[in-house]
């Protein structure tokens, strides 16, 4: 078994600091933005350990996303060893976040010019004496962190959702540990379902692209997994349930990404008090559906948030330690206006224009995809 130890001090990192070149100190910037995951502690852990603590230069915590900019004063902290020390099983983010901090975003009649507060998180960039800003984020912090770009920021990008689906990235973190939680929801309804004879619909996280839905099926054993990316047929589903019938199995597990759809169906979103729209109630439909079909009882587990929650899996305390790494060398190097992301098994440094295009959807040749149906899984199709 191995240990991870958080130990350590100042003192133990100055050796190793005499023993590096003398570079030109830098002064990082730090923020967490969009939907909190497992593993973002475990990255700010490894940028201050590495630019802080072992080559000496400052890390200045951006709280809230870019609305720590926005504030006045500024939401900010320095950030050293002692901030860090015991951070890294720790879920969500020291440093706070925010999905719906845009500073470009304006409400319908507002004026560009009087209205975008943009140039208050430049201002503030500039007066802080900041060289760069790592913005750790998914697809919308990433986004907005792209037009600061174009206003003169430095900023390096470090990819997480844990839906998984940014383009250029196999894995970004927090969806592994998202992965295990639903892959164990999974395997625990396959014994409710087996003794009570019935249909089990778990719904999972995956706005845009159902790589959660598709590796916890897998992992978990679902008979039937539904993904954005193929519009299903009830009559597909129902061919796989009596198919386990005709072999004396009467009990299915279905799993079913928040953005799946019937064929010729638009998706299905839910209303808040607030009145904003979110995707939700497909697990219902499917559920309530299949049981008409076939006349079992069915039942409907929603994960939710659980996905994002708690201590973050080995692999993601990995991988978010090794982006960290990255990003900082990148910063001392001056390598700006790039996203790090695992690619083929290698960190590579990648155009923001590249990631921003677009989700990283499952393709007709996904290996898991292809994987999944040659054991016998049935993909609504």
């Amino acid at each position: 078994m191995s240990h991870i130890c958080n130990s350590g001090s100042e003192k133990d990192y100055a050796a190793i600091r005499r023993t590096k070149k003398k570079e030109r100190l830098v002064k990082i910037g730090l923020s967490t933005g969009g939907g909190d995951c497992p593993g973002l502690n475990s990255v700010i852990r490894a940028i201050v350990r590495y630019a802080s603590a072992t080559l000496g230069h400052e890390v200045i915590g951006i709280e809230d996303s870019f609305n720590g900019l926005l504030e006045r004063p500024y939401k900010t902290r320095p950030l050293s060893l002692q901030q860090v020390s015991g951070i890294l099983n720790r879920g969500g983010t020291i440093l706070g976040t925010s999905n719906s901090g845009n500073p470009f975003k304006l409400k319908p009649g507002q004026d560009p010019r009087t209205c975008d507060k943009s140039q208050r998180v430049v201002e503030a960039y500039k007066e802080l004496g900041l060289d760069c800003i790592i913005v750790i984020g998914g697809d919308g912090s990433q986004r907005i962190a792209n037009q600061f770009i174009q206003l003169g920021l430095n900023i390096i990008g470090i990819p997480k959702t844990i839906d998984n689906d940014l383009l250029q990235a196999d894995f970004t973190t927090g969806f592994e540990t998202a992965v295990e939680v639903a892959s164990e929801a999974i395997i625990r309804l396959q014994s409710t379902a087996e003794s009570h004879d019935r249909i089990m619909v778990l719904e999972v996280m995956g706005r845009h692209a159902g790589h959660i839905a598709m590796h916890s099926g897998i992992a978990g054993g679902a008979h039937v997994i539904l993904v954005p990316e193929i519009p299903f047929s009830y009559d597909a589903i129902v061919k796989k349930i009596e198919e386990r019938r005709g072999i004396g199995h009467n009990y299915s597990v279905v799993v079913v990404a928040e953005a799946a759809h019937e064929i010729g169906k638009e998706k299905i979103y839910q209303v808040r008090p607030t009145g904003k729209k979110s995707l939700g109630g497909i697990g219902q439909a499917v559920a309530d559906r299949l049981c008409e079909l076939t006349g079992s009882e069915s039942r409907i587990t929603v994960l939710g948030h659980i996905q994002r929650g708690g201590e973050p899996c080995p692999r993601d305390r990995i991988l978010g330690t090794l982006y960290g790494v990255k990003a900082v060398d990148m910063a001392v190097r001056g390598e700006f206006a790039k996203v790090v992301v695992m690619r083929d098994h290698k960190l590579e440094a990648v155009s923001y224009a590249s990631i921003t295009g677009g989700y990283r959807e499952i393709d007709q040749n996904d290996m898991y995809l292809n994987a999944a149906e040659a054991i016998g899984v049935c993909v609504g199709r």
